[in-house]
């Protein structure tokens, strides 16, 4: 009998693919809103109830930085309270459950990261507020419990499932609108083709419970970043044009929110480092401007 796995946020861009690409190995509700509300606990209770999944995959989140400082009451209830109810919906079902985080939860720390899973977390966005807040409270609700924290994905758009305005769609974005480019050397962050997550994601049903840090490794910008995308796009000699650096940004410290994904290395995950995967990708699509 196939694995029950029930994907909430199941229409969203890590989790189309993911239902798409396991659609033969597991037993799949990828549950979008007309499925499953997460903020109405008779839906969580009679969706979990109903489908009885041995794992759940707690996506569904609102992950606009600028939404959830802007309506911090909608963010709570969507981020922490939901999450609290499908939590607790799961241990009454018997279902363990993986509970996607963040980078975000470091945004405000002061040290430079890479950072490990047990390093203090200091968020400062609402976002990153309620993801540390669930992380403790989903910990007080159930034991079997995965707690995993993303870097940014990117990806390519993709018939029948989501976009998310990853580093490369928003750079080649950028260039169709004839737009310039604005990237800080001051800000580093890991940047992950979902692929590759999708790929690593099942090996995390073998490993202990606890808190894992995914994703890939970058010790460049985000102008470094960029730059390589246009250089990778054919548009090297032409970066002038498209690029600009970003003085008003992070001028105080830098925005070092990168993770240390050595735990999971060490469980047997692969990860690219940024710049790898993003040529990979590119090469992949054959793109080139």
């Amino acid at each position: 009998m196939k694995t029950k796995i029930l994907l909430t946020g199941g229409k969203g861009f890590f989790c189309s693919r993911f239902a798409d690409y396991y659609k033969d190995r597991y037993d799949i509700l990828a549950a979008g809103r007309d499925v499953l509300d997460i903020t109405d606990k008779e839906s969580v209770d009679r969706c979990i109830g109903e489908f009885k999944p041995d794992i759940i995959i707690h996506a569904g989140a609102i992950a606009v930085t600028d939404y959830c400082n802007q309506h911090p009451d909608i963010a709570h209830r969507i981020n922490v309270e939901a999450s609290v109810d499908i939590a607790r919906a799961a241990k009454k079902n018997g279902s363990k459950l993986v509970f996607i985080s963040s980078e975000q939860v470091f945004n405000g720390n002061r040290n430079p990261g890479p950072f490990k899973e047990d390093d203090e977390a200091v968020p400062n966005t609402v976002y990153g507020e309620n993801k540390l807040e669930a992380e403790g409270l989903l910990k007080e609700i159930l034991e079997e419990l995965w707690i995993v924290r993303f870097t940014w994905l990117f990806g390519m758009p993709e018939r029948g499932k989501n976009m998310s305005n990853g580093i490369l769609w928003e750079t080649m974005t950028k260039l169709m609108k004839q737009e310039k480019i604005v990237a800080s050397k001051r800000e580093f962050r890991g940047m992950t083709d979902v692929y590759e997550m999708v790929e690593n994601f099942p090996k995390l049903f073998d490993l202990p419970y606890g808190t894992y840090h995914l994703g890939a490794p970058n010790d460049e910008s985000r102008y470094e970043v960029v730059k390589g995308i246009l250089c990778e796009l054919g548009l090297g000699d032409r970066i002038d044009q498209f690029l600009e650096e970003d003085t008003v940004k992070y001028q105080d410290k830098n925005r070092d929110v990168r993770l240390d994904v050595s735990k999971a290395e060490a469980c047997g995950m692969k990860w690219s480092v940024t710049s790898e995967a993003l040529k990979k990708c590119i090469q992949e699509y054959g793109i080139r401007l």
